[in-house]
């Protein structure tokens, strides 16, 4: 969610900061494609071939804080962050090495190029922790749980490998559970309040941050359904059937909204005042 810049402390030089932590950065994602869980493992004299036993996938992960946090927890999964931002990379790396973690590994990188990073059946785990909502019609393709996204996830994913979003997006719920239909997964658990249901989940910068600011964490986790393949265009894009702007998944009621989701402030504003005008049109 790039929309919540870190502000920057005086005197902040990022490229003494990457190369600073760069043990727990990956400069070059591509080159360890289906060699992540054996490449990243520490080397052991007793056991030179030792690997992970998983690797999850932290898209979006922001300065990694419950990257690191997960990865304390989970001392035989390697979890890898991926995020367009040099500045969270750099961050996050710092904060793997300031915990002591060598399972938690940070690379620049996008969606798109998910498949250049990871072989097919790598991952175990997509997790995508309070992503950009980008609310705009024309924007759509750039949310992580597009379903041409989540077809990556689909490819990358092991047997049993799952999809993980958290957001305070309602919106963006919503159009990823008609997106995950479109994309061939199975809902396995979803929640209107992730938190009060799994208490003890690791919690990122963002779900503090917006939490505080009385939003509620909605989930979902699906997995793909092998008897369910997406039906994709000439050009290998999934068949859109679904709406694409966000705000066709707005409530009736806007006068009304408890909690404004991140990133549609302006949006849900503007269209109150319309409303009240006579003007209201949800379609950007």
């Amino acid at each position: 969610m790039h929309a919540l810049h870190a502000r920057l402390p005086k005197n902040f030089v990022l490229e003494e900061r990457l190369e600073r932590y760069a043990d727990s950065i990956e400069a070059s994602p591509a080159r360890y494609a289906g060699l992540w869980a054996e490449a990243c493992h520490p080397l052991d004299a007793v056991a030179p071939h030792a690997r992970y036993d998983r690797v999850v996938l932290d898209m979006g992960c922001g300065k990694g804080a419950s990257t690191v946090e997960a990865a304390e927890r989970e001392p035989d999964t390697l979890f890898v962050g991926v995020d367009l931002e040099p500045i969270c990379i750099a961050y996050a790396a710092q904060r793997a090495q300031e915990a002591g973690v060598a399972n938690a590994v940070f690379a620049p990188g996008v969606a798109s190029k998910l498949e250049e990073y990871f072989s097919p059946g790598e991952l175990s785990q997509v997790i995508l922790n309070f992503p950009t909502p980008f609310p705009r019609k024309k924007e759509a393709w750039q949310r992580l749980t597009h379903a041409d996204n989540l077809v990556r996830y689909r490819r990358l994913l092991a047997p049993g490998g799952v999809v993980t979003l958290k957001t305070d997006s309602s919106p963006l719920w919503e159009f990823t559970r008609g997106q995950l239909a479109l994309a061939g997964f199975r809902t396995l658990w979803e929640s209107a309040d992730a938190r009060s249901e799994r208490p003890d989940d690791p919690v990122s910068w963002y779900e503090r941050r917006l939490s505080a600011q009385g939003a509620k964490v909605l989930a979902i986790e699906a997995t793909p359904d092998p008897a369910r393949e997406p039906k994709l265009d000439a050009d290998g894009r999934v068949r859109q059937t679904m709406p694409l702007s966000l705000i066709d998944y707005l409530p009736d009621d806007l006068e009304h909204m408890d909690y404004i989701p991140h990133g549609m402030q302006g949006t849900v504003i503007n269209l109150r005042n319309l409303a009240r005008k006579g003007h209201f049109d949800r379609h950007l």
